[in-house]
């Protein structure tokens, strides 16, 4: 009788990921005549079709949809084995996997993970670590698709699988140019909602955790908030800020350089104090080898001795 191999499962991945047996008989080396073979047969081995046919492209179905999670978890267990002894055979120890692959949206990976994996490194050298970057719902998606080992992020998490733990405090500070017309000639003085309301104001992508924070508590405050011009990335934000083309809401970290340097400047506002929640992600059904959790554990370590930066 006809059993079910990773090989099945590999491909089966790759076309609900690519639509097609063509673009997915790409991906895993494979003809195209293969690949359809290889879902055919998983197909009558579960006596199941996994998707539904429209045009030439593929659609999982309510059976490919209810497998595909469980395919990737059993197929990122299978990379971890072939990872931890590849691992042994390179001499680097039994300590597990010598390659960590890690998530980060944009703040975290661009201010705070060259310094948590710079730690890491001091206690365990041998380990390489891959990083990705993206915006909060990327990071996810990449952690539920099991193309990542952990990730980092700004916002709340939710997709479907996937764990997410309060990490730490992020501070975030209303930001202008030096030469905004707010400050000139009374530095000290209070920006009232009055006159947030009237400024033009520079706003992430949506799906950035940035983003998400100032829909949830600026928005409400100030509405209706004039947007400006939307960027892609903080730092495209802080040049524009210092420009003077609006002002923006970003986390201190990210802006902490430019603090420094006077471009940007906190704006003192009658707003509450605002923070936000970075979380620690992984999938439900991860498998946590020790390499994996040691970097968890420093995660959490890191996100414990938090101290709250002084905002100048």
């Amino acid at each position: 009788m006809p059993r079910l191999n990773l090989r099945q499962l590999l491909i089966f991945t790759a076309v609900a990921d690519a639509g097609s047996t063509v673009a997915a008989a790409d991906r895993v080396s494979l003809s195209q005549s293969a690949t359809s073979a290889a879902l055919k047969e998983l197909e009558q081995l579960l006596g199941s079709p996994l998707f539904d046919r429209v045009g030439r492209r593929l659609r999982l179905n309510e059976t490919g949809r209810a497998l595909l999670p469980q395919a990737r978890a059993l197929l990122d267990g299978a990379t971890a084995i072939e990872r931890e002894f590849d691992a042994e055979a390179a001499g680097v120890g039994s300590g597990g996997p010598a390659r960590l692959r890690v998530g980060a949206s944009t703040t975290i990976g661009n201010y705070l993970l060259p310094t948590l994996i710079a730690r890491y490194r001091l206690s365990s050298p041998a380990t390489q670590l891959d990083v990705r970057i993206g915006n909060t719902s990327e990071v996810s998606a990449l952690v539920g698709r099991f193309e990542v080992d952990v990730g980092l992020i700004e916002g709340p998490c939710r997709e479907s699988g996937v764990l997410a733990e309060a990490w730490m405090q992020d501070p975030l500070v209303i930001l202008c140019a030096a030469h905004h017309p707010l400050l000139r000639g009374r530095k000290k003085r209070v920006a009232s909602i009055d006159d947030l309301r009237r400024e033009t104001w520079l706003l992430r992508e949506p799906g950035s955790g940035t983003r998400e924070i100032v829909e949830q508590t600026l928005i409400p405050m100030l509405h209706p908030l004039r947007e400006g011009t939307q960027f892609g990335s903080t730092e495209a934000i802080k040049r524009a800020a210092a420009e003077g083309l609006g002002l923006t809401c970003l986390s201190f970290y990210a802006a902490e350089d430019q603090i420094a340097l006077g471009r940007l400047v906190p704006l003192r506002t009658r707003l509450p104090r605002l923070t936000r929640q970075l979380y620690l992600i992984h999938h439900e059904a991860k498998v946590l080898t020790p390499n994996l959790t040691r970097f968890i554990q420093h995660c959490r370590s890191a996100g414990k001795a938090q101290r709250a930066p002084s905002q100048r």
